[in-house]
């Protein structure tokens, strides 16, 4: 039982990853890994990009030949703050880079890795026993590979565990979008009395 339910947790988390969208999941746990670990870069880049924009701003208000000490230091310090943050993007961005490969080996690990290491390990157990007679011949296919006859097997009942997700999967996005027969401009279905009245001015 352990077993038969370990199994249909992990497919279950891999189609629900699958599901939700593996870049999804992949902005959201990077915005927290930059509020932990970089959070005084993330702060600086703010921080001097809001110091350009004040200082470009600055500087078309300012004029180059009737303030030219003014405008050339205006000009320096918007100079030197894109450097600093070309510098910070640079170094932002070979962490994403990192964290985004990690994440997703981490994730493959854990969810399709995983259902492959236990397939293999229990590649020869019964997830449960079938009883005699139900499914006949079939039931040497329901054993495959190695699985004891009569039994189910770790990699069909990971099969049968993905096909009832996926169909549980369809329902729900069936009820939670509407079909296109449901959304229009048809207006409120007539009630009884109503289609009543109007099949007798028709017979007039």
């Amino acid at each position: 039982m352990t077993l038969m339910a370990m199994l249909f947790a992990l497919v279950f988390v891999t189609e629900l990853i699958s599901w939700i969208g593996q870049s999804v999941l992949l902005e959201f746990v990077y915005s927290l890994y930059l509020r932990i670990f970089y959070s005084g870069t993330v702060t600086k880049q703010r921080k001097l990009k809001s110091e350009i924009l004040l200082n470009k701003k600055e500087l078309l208000q300012t004029s180059a030949q009737d303030q030219f000490a003014k405008w050339a230091k205006l000009r320096r310090s918007v100079d030197k703050g894109l450097a600093d943050l070309e510098k910070l993007n640079s170094e932002l961005s070979t962490v994403r880079s990192s964290f985004s490969l990690k994440f997703k080996s981490a994730l493959w690990i854990m969810t399709t890795g995983l259902q492959f290491v236990i397939g293999w390990w229990y590649r020869k157990a019964a997830v449960f026993f079938l009883p005699p007679g139900w499914f006949g011949p079939l039931t040497w296919w329901l054993a495959f590979p190695f699985a004891p006859a009569g039994s189910v097997s770790c990699g069909m009942w990971q099969m049968a565990c993905k096909r009832v997700i996926k169909v549980g999967e369809r329902v729900v996005k069936e009820l939670m979008v509407p079909s296109p027969s449901q959304v229009g401009t048809a207006g409120p279905v007539p009630s009884e009395q109503q289609r009543k009245e109007d099949a007798g001015k028709k017979s007039e």
